[in-house]
């Protein structure tokens, strides 16, 4: 390959502006050229919840159908899906399929998983896991294909390239590894571990229209115009940080990665084509940066102290809030209870992973930063 990650003008979702994007973001990294005829290929696209793609929230189905009609045409065989959160089965995904518009890659080629079972995935070298349930419609890939989308996330900083491997995870167990990781770093070299085990072939990232603010479903849309291709999903997201405004300290998936010299320090060092200034937003509005604070020879009430009041955490905005018990329902630690028609957080167990604020289907719940957190901050 020419460069690590490509940058292409990609200014809406029309076909022909499309296809010629996906065209010119490729061809530096060697195009579709490594497929061969009869290649299965995976395109593990972010499906997370069921909204239509002008909310930006999914990776747009008309970027996806475009590869897919792109590799089939090169001869693969090539199937599309996620596992959203939620039950891993037909009724509960093809519901999601149906709702984001992803039923459009069907008329390009390619096909929708509806392989639902689950296998035991082993990764000696892991750092946070050495094994996990995995979504066996990826094991049978020649290839996998990571089509991510440029969002803003309460845990992660942002979600793109190395959190969407998080959908490998079958829906109804991702809890419990937030359960099983409740700290930043540990969660996040969870999320290292996948990428390093499926190994996607080629990551790609919907950055035409971005979500900023209180991503990952409920912030609101923003026009960045780009496509992205890169060799790695952790290149991917050093760059997409960059054109955000996110440095890598806030950016815990980044950090991590960098430590485990997976990608360099600094996006400078990366080997880029096309001109990524002209699409940086560094007004982009970013969440709070959740931060495990702990202090190893001081009290358990000292850190619960600290945690309270200089740890970013979710907030329920009661004038929103419907009482529908979904923030309840996605809750690992079951901290949440619906009490006189609104959500109300147990702080003494919440662990911060944000599943309530990025299921909430009405937005109700949103990161917040403690008040002397923000006045020290100043």
């Amino acid at each position: 390959m020419d460069c690590n990650v490509s940058i292409a003008r990609c200014e809406d979702y029309s076909a022909d502006t499309v296809r010629a994007a996906l065209t010119e973001v490729l061809a530096p990294m060697g195009g579709l050229s490594w497929v061969k005829p009869g290649m299965k290929i995976a395109i593990k696209t972010n499906l997370v919840s069921k909204m239509k793609p002008e909310t930006a929230v999914v990776t747009h189905p008309a970027l996806v159908s475009e590869l897919c009609r792109m590799l089939s045409e090169a001869g693969a065989e090539v199937i599309v899906g996620d596992s959203p959160g939620g039950p891993f089965t037909s009724v509960w995904v093809s519901n999601i399929y149906n709702g984001t518009g992803i039923r459009a890659v069907e008329q390009a080629g390619a096909r929708l998983n509806c392989d639902f079972s689950v296998c035991e995935a082993e990764l000696p070298e892991g750092v946070s896991v050495k094994s996990f349930p995995y979504t066996a419609w990826l094991r049978d890939a020649d290839a996998v294909i990571d089509f991510a989308k440029l969002k803003t996330h309460g845990l992660t900083g942002l979600t793109c390239a190395v959190k969407n491997f998080f959908g490998v995870i079958p829906g109804t167990r991702k809890p419990e590894f937030h359960y099983m990781h409740p700290r930043v770093d540990s969660f996040c070299n969870m999320l290292i571990d996948l990428n390093l085990y499926v190994k996607p072939r080629l990551t790609l990232v919907d950055a035409v229209l971005c979500m900023e603010g209180n991503g990952p479903t409920q912030g609101t849309p923003r026009h960045m115009g780009a496509v992205i291709a890169a060799d790695t999903p952790f290149n991917a997201d050093l760059l997409c940080a960059h054109l955000i405004g996110l440095e890598n300290d806030s950016a815990p998936t980044i950090r991590a990665a960098i430590a485990r010299g997976l990608c360099p320090d600094s996006w400078g060092k990366l080997k880029v084509h096309g001109n990524p200034g002209e699409f940086a937003q560094p007004d982009f509005e970013k969440l709070p940066v959740r931060e495990d604070i702990k202090f190893r020879k001081k009290s358990p009430i000292v850190n619960k102290f600290m945690e309270r009041n200089f740890g970013s955490g979710p907030k329920v905005g009661k004038d929103v809030c419907v009482g529908c018990g979904k923030c309840s329902e996605a809750c690992p630690m079951k901290a949440i209870v619906i009490q006189n028609g609104k959500a109300q957080i147990n702080r003494d167990i919440c662990i911060r992973c944000f599943c309530c604020q990025e299921f909430c289907p009405k937005g109700a719940i949103s990161v917040y930063r403690p008040f002397l957190a923000r006045l020290l901050g100043k």
